[in-house]
């Protein structure tokens, strides 16, 4: 179910045999990501579990479970900006059913991530998974 920018990454990691040059993309990937408004940067828009400061804004496009999942996302962190972009590959694009239904779990798994992060960033990235899945879920129920 994953994505094409989601498949291009996990390509991208497995020719990578160095997990520094993993991090590295995983960082270039955030650089690259639209940034988001600062004006989006605020308390309603933040992810409670992240160590460092991440906030995640949907932009859906559409409505009811036709609608397409769509998010910007920011963080003080690189790392976990990059993270944002991983996430962002994963679900952005979506329809907000089908958001619901990734298994972000496996996906991740593919990319080797959960033996490579520390245990915060692990939780904060399991709590930016919930938090778009929230919205989705928020989405659907309208």
């Amino acid at each position: 179910m994953a994505r094409p920018a989601f498949e291009k990454i996990a390509e991208t990691f497995e020719l990578l045999e160095d997990w520094e040059d993993r991090y590295r993309h995983v960082i270039e990937l955030g650089k690259a990501m639209e940034p988001l408004d600062g004006a989006f940067c605020v308390p309603a828009t933040r992810v409670d579990g992240c160590a460092s400061q991440v906030w995640i804004t949907p932009r859906i496009e559409g409505e009811g479970p036709g609608a397409v999942f769509r998010f910007q996302g920011n963080s003080d962190a690189m790392i976990v900006r990059g993270l944002i972009a991983v996430l962002h590959a994963l679900y952005s694009g979506l329809l907000v059913d089908e958001v619901l239904r990734v298994d972000a779990g496996a996906e991740l798994a593919r990319l080797g991530l959960n033996d490579h992060l520390s245990a915060q960033r692990s939780n904060g990235l399991r709590a930016m998974v919930k938090r778009i899945r929230t919205l989705a879920s928020d989405t659907v129920a309208t």
